[in-house]
């Protein structure tokens, strides 16, 4: 599904959404992963300023989306002013979500 609002859950008598508005508040912790890689004790020990570390994904591929430790979106890197942020283009859906994070 696509993004379609901040802070919405489904007004759906049914949906495990409801009834959460106490937990609106609650902090939790944010994370984009660009790729990821295996790589060697001795390769780690080697690691200095301008060691490059190849990753599993290719130029141009969506980042991964993590809201504590859970995959919930992918998206791609755009700047926001001086800082990167995240364009959300695949998000789970509201219900797996909850259930990802329960």
């Amino acid at each position: 599904g696509q993004l379609t609002g901040y802070n919405r859950l489904p007004t759906d008598p049914d949906d495990k959404g409801r009834g959460l508005q106490f937990l609106y508040d609650v902090p939790l912790q944010v994370s984009v992963e660009v790729g990821r890689s295996k790589i060697l004790l001795r390769d780690l020990l080697k690691m200095g300023e301008g060691y490059v570390i190849e990753l599993d994904k290719l130029a141009g591929d969506p980042l991964d989306l993590y809201v504590n430790s859970r995959l919930i979106a992918r998206g791609e890197a755009v700047m926001v002013g001086e800082k990167f942020g995240i364009r959300l283009t695949d998000v789970v859906s509201t219900s797996d979500r909850i259930e990802k994070l329960g």
